[in-house]
């Protein structure tokens, strides 16, 4: 069992309602703090993070604030960037709205000229998942766990709104921290593609909805290893696009 743990980089751009891909354009650094805070309790066995900046910057704030695992090592991968917006790169989400609505096209599934598809941006999050797992199964391998073994599933409970929801009885918990519209699309793929199950509570239109200024998201996954090969055998989420931390 792997315990997923997704969260939206911070940026200034995203306050103020600008899209930002390929090019990093600033960034405030308070619901960063405020993450790293909220998460300061709670056990990373490995952190995986987007090789741009804004990325880098709110992943070495959570971990420097965690009290468990300050000296882990952050890997950068660039499966994990944000979506390329093409030609709206820089403007206005109003813009890209209006590009959109011109096109005949709900806005999530519109893609600018010169800019990502949705298609393009799933191919790169199946690539993060290979490197990741692969990546878990040999720094835990003296986790590994037979067929039998059966560790309690939390996803069935009720969530008590706290930093560990999902965390009990987990041996191997990774941070990912990405980017919004990236972090959109994998929901899209976990829910429709893997066919994901919708946590308790979860009202439809929220499972796809863009994730906040360092949003979190929890999965619990469990993968099943075949003659040195890994593979996703189930996939449950905690919680999506949580912002407990950020409230005021």
């Amino acid at each position: 069992l792997l315990l997923f743990s997704f969260t939206s980089g911070e940026t200034q751009c995203n306050k103020d309602g600008l899209l930002q891909g390929k090019f990093f354009l600033g960034r405030n650094t308070l619901s960063s703090e405020a993450a790293g805070q909220y998460l300061r309790d709670v056990k990373f066995t490995n952190v995986f993070v987007s090789n741009m900046k804004r990325a880098k910057q709110t992943a070495e704030i959570i971990v420097r604030n965690n009290r468990t695992c300050h000296d882990i090592e952050l890997v950068a991968d660039p499966s994990l960037k944000e979506r390329s917006f093409g030609i709206a790169e820089g403007g206005r989400v109003i813009e890209m709205k209006n590009m959109a609505k011109a096109a005949g096209q709900p806005l999530p599934e519109f893609t600018p000229p010169e800019g990502e598809t949705m298609e393009q941006v799933k191919v790169r999050i199946k690539d993060f998942l290979e490197v990741m797992f692969q990546r878990i199964a040999s720094d835990h391998q003296d986790k590994i766990q037979d067929a039998e073994t059966s560790i309690p599933d939390e996803t069935d409970r009720a969530l008590a709104g706290l930093p560990d929801d999902g965390v009990l009885n987990v041996p191997v918990h990774a941070l990912v921290v990405g980017h919004g519209a990236y972090m959109s699309i994998a929901m899209r793929y976990f829910f429709e593609d893997v066919k994901c199950p919708m946590p308790r509570g979860l009202d439809a239109a929220q499972q796809y909805s863009i994730c906040p200024n360092t949003g979190m998201c929890r999965f619990i996954i469990t993968l099943k290893c075949s003659n040195a090969d890994l593979a996703l055998s189930d996939l449950k989420c905690v919680f999506i696009n949580r912002r407990d931390h950020i409230k005021s």
